[in-house]
């Protein structure tokens, strides 16, 4: 599908942060794919919306990112499809509780390979064409990566490896394409079995400088600043509103 506008392919791109940054990188002119797991609604009033702004501008593809064969089939059909990308948001993330000792290698899978694996190999198979293009990745990563969140040990484990893909790819990548990270504080509180009370988001918030939560805005923002930082490789950029200094 030949395009002068660049192509971007943004993984949970559907809702939430993933939706928000989606529409910013569609509002600076990328053409974009919005890949979804389970949100067909959502992803279909996003792509309504898009286009109607702007004409076949905006696609869905359907992939589960836990199975290692719908990673690959979802790479081949970017590829056959759009041809060569411009940049890769790796956004899709799963987020649960996995308290020893109740935790399952169920779990461990599931956290482990939509957060880290599909993310590596979507790069890894897509890399022929960001070299191509001189392209760029980013993944969303997450203030636990380095401090990991009491409860959450599998998920902290998981983004610790996401962070870690950044710093060791973008010497493998390099020089034809940069790869960053944003890691995001108190954006969007957790839904359905992850949710907070009322006293731990406080209890967050407390420890947050700019004594507030952010916007999927200041995500998306970061995440179109790294995209277009054309000397800037290798870096995990926080938004947090200051969190990260506190343990």
């Amino acid at each position: 599908m030949p395009t002068s506008s660049p192509i971007a392919l943004v993984t949970g791109g559907a809702r939430r942060i993933g939706a928000e940054i989606t529409r910013t990188l569609h509002r600076r002119g990328f053409q974009v794919i919005i890949h979804y797991r389970h949100s067909q609604d959502d992803a279909s009033r996003l792509l309504d919306e898009l286009n109607q702004q702007r004409s076949d501008s905006a696609y869905a593809l359907q992939a589960d990112l836990t199975d290692m064969d719908a990673v690959t089939r979802l790479a081949s059909q970017v590829s056959e499809e759009f041809g060569d990308i411009d940049l890769l948001i790796n956004n899709a993330s799963s987020f649960y509780p996995t308290s020893l000792p109740e935790s399952t290698q169920h779990q461990w899978d599931d956290l482990i390979n939509s957060n880290v694996r599909a993310a590596y190999f979507l790069t890894s198979l897509l890399s022929p064409g960001l070299k191509n293009n001189h392209g760029a990745v980013i993944n969303l990563v997450d203030i636990h990566a380095q401090r990991g969140l009491p409860a959450y040990p599998i998920y902290s484990i998981a983004k610790a490896g996401v962070e870690m893909m950044v710093r060791t790819l973008a010497k493998d990548l390099a020089p034809e394409v940069r790869i960053n990270g944003v890691s995001p504080g108190p954006i969007l509180w957790p839904e359905a079995e992850a949710a907070l009370t009322d006293t731990a988001k406080q209890e967050i918030l407390n420890k947050t400088p700019l004594a507030r939560s952010g916007t999927p805005k200041d995500i998306a923002d970061a995440v179109y600043f790294l995209a277009s930082a054309p000397f800037i490789t290798g870096q995990v950029l926080a938004v947090d509103g200051g969190r990260s200094l506190y343990s």
